[in-house]
């Protein structure tokens, strides 16, 4: 009787997880060296004297930082709160059953998600001169209010007709069902779930204003409407140094990465809500 010998097991491979976990360990290495590299080779004095003089530091921080911080927190203020309104009114007047409405707000929506911000608050910065005796309210936070505000309204209204269509249907068929008319049934039923369901949206809306808030220089600012670029802008030019100009972008962070870690936490109470 023979005895059969068994083949030797054929070699196989690393697995995939093997292999990504070998890829993943080559990219951090590689990143590593590049970012040693990075520091052995840069120039630290130059990048202290340009970007991180501590004179300028000071001169930036005593010299008006605080009211163009305050400028800038006042601009995305006033002009989400006009976006807010402006995107709801548009929102329902998109969901209108009168064709109208729908087609008003369909070219509105179109045409200032179209036109750069910029321009928008150019045309409202020349308006007074375009009709003489025009006078807007509380200028220049006023007029960036608007510009932004009308501009922020166009992308809003989207986002909250999404929060509207995303109600159940059947809630507001209930309501009308037990008479509720229907303007009643949309603010106290439709709306709050909506506004909910939006948040962190809206959230990320707010923080491209406070961006977008910059754009308020080409309006010819005093000193005392400056917001954080011009204010740093005009800083770095006066002492030919780019010190003011991270002051003012760390001031920016200041702002935006709270509103970023709470649209976090938001989108995540959201998914444990589903």
């Amino acid at each position: 009787m023979s005895v059969s010998t068994l083949a030797p097991p054929a070699h196989r491979g690393p697995s995939p997880r093997q292999r990504a976990k070998r890829r993943r360990l080559i990219q951090y290495v590689v990143l590593a060296v590049a970012i040693v590299v990075l520091l052995l080779v840069a120039d630290w004095q130059q990048i202290g004297q340009v970007f991180f003089r501590s004179d300028m530091i000071y001169a930036t921080l005593t010299q008006g930082l605080g009211t163009a911080l305050l400028n800038t927190i006042i601009y995305s203020a006033g002009a989400f709160i006009i976006g807010l309104v402006g995107g709801t009114i548009l929102a329902l007047m998109r969901l209108s059953s009168v064709a109208p409405y729908r087609w008003i707000a369909g070219i509105y929506i179109e045409l200032f998600r179209g036109l750069p911000a910029l321009i928008v608050l150019l045309a409202f910065g020349l308006l007074p001169l375009a009709f003489s005796g025009l006078i807007i309210p509380f200028d220049p936070y006023g007029t960036v209010w608007l510009a932004l505000g009308i501009v922020a309204a166009a992308y809003m209204a989207e986002t909250i007709r999404a929060g509207i269509q995303a109600v159940p249907k059947g809630q507001v068929e209930a309501a009308r069902s037990l008479g509720m008319p229907a303007g009643v049934a949309s603010r106290k039923i439709v709306l709050p779930q909506a506004f909910r369901i939006v948040i962190p949206p809206l959230t990320n809306e707010l923080i491209l204003l406070v961006k977008d808030s910059s754009l308020a220089y080409i309006l010819g600012l005093s000193a005392a409407g400056y917001e954080l670029t011009k204010y740093g802008r005009d800083l770095s030019s006066a002492n030919a140094n780019l010190t003011p100009l991270v002051i003012a972008g760390l001031c920016y962070l200041v702002i935006t990465l709270p509103l970023t870690f709470l649209v976090q936490r938001l989108e995540a109470r959201a998914r444990r809500g589903r």
